[in-house]
């Protein structure tokens, strides 16, 4: 179980909206990318495909740009990388159960129990949770100086 770039990208792109949503104003993908540390034609398919999952949304005109398409509490991480990826990479099953051994079967109901666990993970974790955690994180390693 790895993250993929894409999906990593992905979920960046997703969490700089999410941290301006509240704004309710678009942000353009160069803004996107300087933020997150993603080239930007890269971040352009993405977003393109996030769009069509309906994850997010485009504003055309020179203040136009792409937004949430839902509240960040309501998309989750699971979410995000389905859309992406095109199926769930965590829970995929394996065909392999016809002819396997004792010590495979049980090795493979164990991988199959840690890919459902991940998955539970990812799915209860939304974009807000996730902002949360940056804003933390921030604060925590903020230093004021006199």
């Amino acid at each position: 179980m790895e993250l993929s770039l894409k999906s990593e990208y992905a979920i960046l792109a997703m969490l700089e909206l999410a941290s301006h949503f509240a704004l309710d104003q678009p942000l353009q993908i160069r803004q996107i990318a300087h933020q997150q540390n993603i080239p930007d034609r890269y971040l352009e398919q993405l977003l393109a495909t996030l769009k069509r999952q309906g994850l997010v949304k485009s504003q055309r005109g020179s203040k136009g740009g792409y937004i949430l398409a839902r509240e960040p509490w309501k998309i989750s991480v699971l979410e995000i990388i389905r859309g992406i990826e095109g199926h769930d990479p965590i829970a995929e099953k394996s065909n392999k159960a016809n002819n396997e051994t004792a010590s495979l079967s049980v090795i493979r109901e164990v991988w199959e129990s840690a890919q459902k666990a991940a998955s539970n993970v990812l799915d209860s974790c939304s974009l807000k949770d996730l902002c949360d955690q940056q804003r933390q994180r921030q604060i925590a390693t903020t230093m004021y100086y006199i």
